[in-house]
């Protein structure tokens, strides 16, 4: 019974937020707010990203994991349905960053309560229903579209069923087993939160590299992860939310390919051969466009799991190996900060001037837009493997 409600607890804890913020960019298109307001309000997740660390901290101090757990859920279930109400971009900017302070914090949490409860080699079985909740999260684009005849991608009624997901998130989250306060007597430390003292490691030549270039990664990254739907909305795609899906559908298995790839090839192989999936990912958008064959833009959606998976969970993996124990943990926090906090944030607002750059009253010129990304990818694939050299025992085959 634990073990279900743990990965229930995890299954709507990515639904509620893959069924709102996968057609994101294709609402802004349509309520037509400027190039710089849809930047503002797709970083929304960055920003929270940069601050939840320090949220997170101070609740997992003070309360039990699943009553924090449901509060945060409680604050994105308000914030959504406040968002799905207004037209103003600047309060649906205030909404949707209130709500990612509020729910970033979860993904740490949510993992920690599951392996407070379970053995660690039990915890990937209960994790993959979070992968699942993202893909489920397309069927309620299918209930709209297919039998209520009601437009969903590129409306507001994503952020209501996000909030709806939330509330009876908030419902379960009472009924997880008690989990005390997971740090209640360590102290209080926002250089530690934010996992700063990992800096330390940057005196490693090959480590320093490593985080410039995961950092550099998420420009092209966000051009997929924050824009992808204002492209499909512009080619006329019917369900946004499900084909976006696909790719995720995808991660499951290319997760579970991770540390067989790792132990026949070596670690560093692993990476490259992500930022080769990314290379691929944007050569088949443009490739698509350039010749009018459209089945290609399911190439780039399908390896979406073998970049994630690859370069950013082999990172994770790289990092846990190359810190030592005491800051296996702060290093976590430190690349999911490079990463998802500033590398997003930045990209996101590059990737949104590039589109604005190749768009006019004739419409996008997507063909540009896409050999631009492919240029930026293939510059980061070859620097990578000209400057992060295999000369570490932990790069190379188990």
């Amino acid at each position: 019974m634990t073990r279900f409600k743990l990965s229930l607890m995890m299954l709507l804890q990515y639904m509620m937020y893959a069924v709102w913020w996968v057609p994101l960019a294709a609402y802004l298109t349509n309520l037509e707010v400027s190039s710089f307001e849809k930047s503002l309000i797709l970083s929304s997740m960055a920003i929270g990203c940069l601050v939840s660390p320090v949220v997170g901290m101070f609740a997992d101090r003070f309360f039990a994991g699943q009553k924090v757990l449901a509060v945060l859920n409680g604050i994105n279930a308000v914030m959504l349905f406040l968002a799905a109400t207004t037209n103003n971009p600047d309060i649906l900017f205030i909404c949707l960053l209130i709500a990612m302070l509020g729910y970033m914090p979860s993904w740490s949490l949510t993992s920690s309560i599951a392996m407070y409860h379970l053995p660690s080699e039990q915890f990937p079985k209960v994790r993959v229903f979070g992968s699942i909740g993202w893909v489920v999260s397309g069927i309620f684009s299918i209930v709209f579209i297919k039998l209520l005849h009601i437009d969903f991608d590129g409306t507001h009624i994503p952020f209501y069923c996000g909030a709806g997901v939330s509330i009876v998130a908030v419902i379960t989250n009472l009924f997880l087993p008690n989990t005390p306060p997971l740090a209640k007597k360590q102290k209080v430390s926002v250089i530690d939160a934010f996992g700063l003292r990992t800096m330390e490691l940057m005196r490693d030549r090959n480590f320093a590299l490593f985080i410039i270039f995961s950092f550099l990664s998420m420009i092209p990254f966000a051009m997929y992860f924050s824009f992808f739907s204002e492209f499909l909305l512009n080619i006329n795609t019917k369900y946004i939310s499900v084909t976006m899906n696909w790719g995720v559908l995808a991660e499951m298995g290319f997760l579970l390919l991770v540390p067989v790839a790792i132990k026949k090839f070596g670690l560093r192989k692993v990476m490259i051969l992500g930022l080769v999936a990314l290379v691929v990912r944007y050569l088949s958008f443009y490739t698509g466009g350039a010749i009018h064959q459209s089945w290609m833009y399911y190439v780039g959606i399908l390896v979406h799991g073998l970049i994630f998976g690859f370069f950013y969970v082999g990172g994770q993996i790289y990092i846990d190996k190359k810190a030592p124990a005491e800051l296996r943990s702060q290093a976590q926090g430190f690349i999911f900060l490079v990463t998802f906090g500033v590398g997003l944030l930045i990209g996101t607002f590059i990737c949104s001037e590039i589109i604005n750059t190749y768009k006019n009253e004739a419409g996008y010129n997507w063909n540009a837009i896409w050999g631009i990304v492919t240029l930026s990818s293939i510059a980061l694939l070859l620097l990578f493997i000209l400057f992060f050299k295999n000369n570490d025992k932990i790069l190379q085959k188990a």
